[in-house]
């Protein structure tokens, strides 16, 4: 019995993120309905300017979790498949899906864009760094 590569984890940890995203969105979109804010015309192209803020929000974010993780989710597998995990790049994993985690409460809840930019940015510092470590085991790789 194999044990799992550690990289896995914040990957699959994203990935039930965007699908908690992606569940939201219906929920939404139905309460709005029933409420008689909008009607199915209201999303024939996207999302009209009747949609309400709620429903609004949790399509944007899961577009935001559509964007940049693509870049993560290359990088991981990357690391996964030359095995150049090592012991900083499961860690920066982790604080790149938790940062995530922190804009998508941020977009979704209370919705502050100064808050929401803070974890936008060092999310994406995190990942930056991230594939920098990533070249930098493979192209110089480290003496067993």
């Amino acid at each position: 019995m194999s044990s799992t590569n550690p990289m896995l984890y914040p990957v699959a940890a994203l990935g039930a993120l965007t699908f908690c995203v992606l569940v939201l969105i219906p929920f939404q979109r139905f309460r709005a309905a029933a409420r008689h804010q909008v009607t199915a015309r209201d999303f024939a192209l996207g999302e009209s300017e009747r949609v309400p803020p709620e429903a609004r929000l949790a399509n944007r974010n899961l577009m935001n979790l559509l964007e940049m993780p693509v870049l993560f989710y290359v990088a991981c597998l990357t690391a996964y498949v030359t095995q150049a995990t090592g012991s900083f790049l499961v860690p920066l994993a982790w604080l790149y899906v938790a940062l995530r985690l922190v804009h998508s409460v941020i977009h979704i809840g209370y919705n502050n864009v100064y808050h929401r930019l803070g974890a936008y940015a060092a999310s994406n510092v995190v990942l930056l760094v991230f594939w920098i470590a990533l070249f930098r085991m493979l192209l110089v790789p480290m003496p067993l």
